[in-house]
């Protein structure tokens, strides 16, 4: 069998609301798969903040026709649901020399190649940081949990930034440090001035449990964090205050509820089973280290 060579033009753009009349329709055309770069976009064009650096941006076009896109919006990892694992080399081609990349996330099949191509371009290690699962809401299933949900205010930022930089610190392994809730406050309050949804579950007067929602672009709400502090596990808090998100989520729009699992933790994923999610594909995140390391 004789394959016809890829010719491939690339482009890096500089103009984010560019990109994004570029690539749009080929991102919205399954806002689920492609959560990330959706909700990504739409909160530095719609709520830009003074101290967002610069994205980085790319796409692929075969005889005039889009068929890969990626993005990166720091400081989070490059994001490749845009990118199939045929067009990997080609965006590695592009980005390797002058950029330099914390890390990928997207669909496990994607990052892999991606990764194998980074590396070989530029010398650096490569080791898998979360292997995730994505699922989609069907019929939501409230929990028969005591207590009550409530919406947060900005009066509820010091309380959420401890919790966020919990967080991050036990699922995502951030390093704490003493700018570490500062971070968290700076994000919550992007977050909460763009509309976003953060729930907090109470029992009688003690908040135990806290999930948000992005505000729905186009279709789509990806709920995350979810966080209940030790003291309070094991009694449902956080699959009551996961559903109480999602069903903001629809309330203010959303046709698809979306959110990410570490698989590793068994006991997540079968609670967000239990109250409507149902997998939808495997995703990987990968971090870059300098060769050596």
């Amino acid at each position: 069998m004789r394959y016809r060579p890829i010719v491939a033009e690339v482009t890096r753009h500089d103009d984010l609301a560019e990109f994004w009349a570029l690539t749009g329709d080929f991102f919205n055309a399954d806002p689920v798969f492609h959560t990330i770069p959706i909700a990504a976009v739409d909160r530095r064009l719609n709520h830009a903040d003074p101290a967002d650096e610069p994205p980085l941006l790319v796409s692929v076009s075969e005889d005039g026709v889009l068929v890969a896109a990626a993005l990166r919006t720091p400081p989070w990892p490059l994001t490749l649901s845009g990118v199939a694992p045929e067009w990997a080399d080609v965006v590695a081609d592009a980005l390797a020399g002058d950029v330099e990349l914390p890390g990928v996330n997207g669909p496990r099949e994607s990052v892999e190649a991606f990764v194998v191509a980074w590396a070989a371009r530029t010398g650096c290690n490569a080791r898998e940081h979360m292997a995730l699962r994505l699922y989609e809401l069907g019929d939501l299933v409230m929990p028969d949990v005591p207590g009550t949900p409530r919406l947060a205010t900005v009066d509820d930022i010091d309380l959420l930034s401890h919790w966020r930089t919990e967080f991050g610190v036990e699922a995502t392994e951030q390093v704490r440090d003493e700018d570490s809730e500062d971070r968290s406050r700076s994000m919550l309050r992007i977050s909460l001035a763009a509309g976003h949804g953060h729930l907090i579950w109470h029992v009688g007067d003690t908040p135990v449990a806290w999930a948000a929602a992005n505000a729905p672009a186009s279709g789509m709400s990806r709920i995350g964090p979810v966080y209940t502090p030790p003291e309070h596990r094991r009694h449902g808090y956080g699959a009551a205050v996961t559903a109480a998100c999602a069903s903001w989520a629809r309330e203010n729009g959303a046709e698809h509820v979306v959110l990410y699992t570490d698989l590793s933790n068994p006991t997540s994923n079968s609670i967000y089973q239990r109250i409507g999610f149902r997998p939808v594909i495997d995703s990987a995140e990968f971090v870059f280290t300098p060769a050596g390391d």
